[in-house]
């Protein structure tokens, strides 16, 4: 019986023996096995052509802007126009009272008349005719009395008239010498007086064409056009107010919109990338091919037309280090008003060969921006890399990455520099997502 009961005792020991030992042998191999290599999803560094795009805040001007003033007082009798809507150039917008400018002009149509009219008689020649006939009859008066001495003398010497006649004779030559130089004086006179009153006439004739000018202007200003084509806003004095009585009164404003004006500032450095495509000639047309520039309102959705710089201002702003400068838009359904706020883009830069890398992959670190890479035997790198500009979600890098090389874009946080992992590329992580 004591046999009997100690088999069992001896059994389960032998089982717990082998047991400990099965144990212990799964343990070893669980110990031998390697750990599973962490999974990481790279992109490859990208060369390729990109352009550089710059966005700027920008506002809308119309230009040209014209205010519509009433040049001459006067009530302001029509008003032939709608407010908002396009007005045409050279139409009637306004109409002032026009009698007492009509009247003024035909006083000075008068006044015209008039001084032609003595001009006409300044011209007359009739007084000049008759002084030099009165001196031609004095001058014959003289030569007769000349005569007379020189007959006389040789009479009186020989004795055969009486001195007296020769006295006589010498006397008269002395008066027609005098009456000569009378007449003489009196054509003189009459010509200078004659130049006086036709200059004095000319003059008045001048005053008068000039005071024709000047009223016929005063009545075409109660006539108010518009000088260009554009929008018109509203009406800023009622019908049946007086108008223009102490200083030019504002009207209504006419603005240009179809092509519209675009006003924003450019960074120095861009300005300089740009320079070689936004030379102007003197008239101000490009030179060269320009840079296209596209313009937003709301939403991410640019207007259907381009424009393009037209005007570069003289000098950068020291204060901000900016440039102003103006594109021009076309703006045929005149949907683009002036003042309004507007966001202009443009490529600034083209780089043929840029070299890539994903945003996501670049890290901050001590002020610089780090990557992991993924080497040759799947082991990671550590590289320190110099970024240029901002292509959307990638960045041009300057130096510390070379095009084909491997970064890690998710998993960052599972590896360090001289482990060994299992890349998967970026496109076949998001097909199995």
């Amino acid at each position: 019986m004591l046999v009997i009961r100690r088999r069992p005792a001896t059994l389960l020991i032998g089982v717990a023996l082998l047991g400990a030992a099965a144990g212990c042998n799964r343990d070893a191999k669980a110990k031998a096995a390697p750990p599973p290599l962490p999974d990481v999803v790279v992109a490859e560094v990208e060369q390729r052509a990109v352009a550089i795009e710059r966005e700027y805040t920008a506002r809308t001007e119309a230009s040209p802007t014209v205010e519509i003033r009433a040049r001459i007082s006067g009530v302001l009798e029509q008003v032939l126009f709608k407010e908002g809507t396009e007005a045409r150039q050279g139409q009637v917008l306004f109409v002032l009272q026009r009698e007492e400018y009509q009247a003024a002009l035909d006083t000075a149509r008068a006044q015209l008349a008039k001084a032609q009219a003595d001009l006409t008689r300044a011209r007359d020649v009739s007084v000049i005719d008759r002084a030099r006939a009165h001196l031609a009859q004095r001058q014959a008066d003289l030569e007769k009395a000349r005569a007379d001495v020189a007959r006389y003398r040789p009479l009186a010497d020989a004795r055969a008239i009486p001195q007296q006649d020769l006295d006589t004779s010498l006397s008269a030559e002395k008066v027609a010498v005098a009456a000569v130089d009378a007449a003489a004086a009196q054509l003189k006179d009459a010509e200078l007086s004659q130049r006086t009153q036709i200059q004095l006439a000319e003059a008045a004739v001048e005053a008068g064409k000039a005071a024709v000018v000047g009223a016929k202007l005063n009545l075409d200003y109660t006539t108010i056009r518009t000088p260009i084509t554009g929008i018109i806003g509203k009406v800023m004095v009622d019908q049946g107010n007086l108008v223009g009585k102490a200083e030019p009164t504002l009207l209504a404003t006419v603005s240009s919109v179809d092509p519209i004006y675009v006003d924003f500032s450019i960074a120095e450095a861009d300005y300089l990338r740009l320079a070689s495509r936004i030379r102007l000639d003197p008239t101000g047309r490009p030179r060269g091919e320009q840079t296209p520039l596209d313009l937003f309102l709301i939403g991410d959705q640019p207007l259907p037309h381009k424009g393009f710089i037209v005007f570069v201002e003289r000098a950068v702003d020291i204060k901000t280090g900016t440039i102003a400068v103006r594109a021009v838009f076309p703006n045929p359904d005149k949907v683009i008003r002036p003042g309004q706020f507007a966001r202009v883009r443009g490529v600034v830069e083209q780089r043929p060969e840029a070299v890539l890398v994903p945003q996501i992959a670049l890290q901050e670190q001590q002020g610089a921006k780090v990557a992991l890479v993924v080497e040759a035997g799947d082991k990671v790198a550590f590289r320190s890399v110099t970024v240029d500009e901002r292509i959307g979600d990638l960045y041009i890098v300057k130096s510390g990455l070379k095009p084909g090389e491997r970064v890690i874009v998710e998993g960052v946080q599972k590896v360090r520099p001289g482990m060994q992992v299992k890349p998967v590329t970026r496109s076949a992580a998001k097909a199995g997502a």
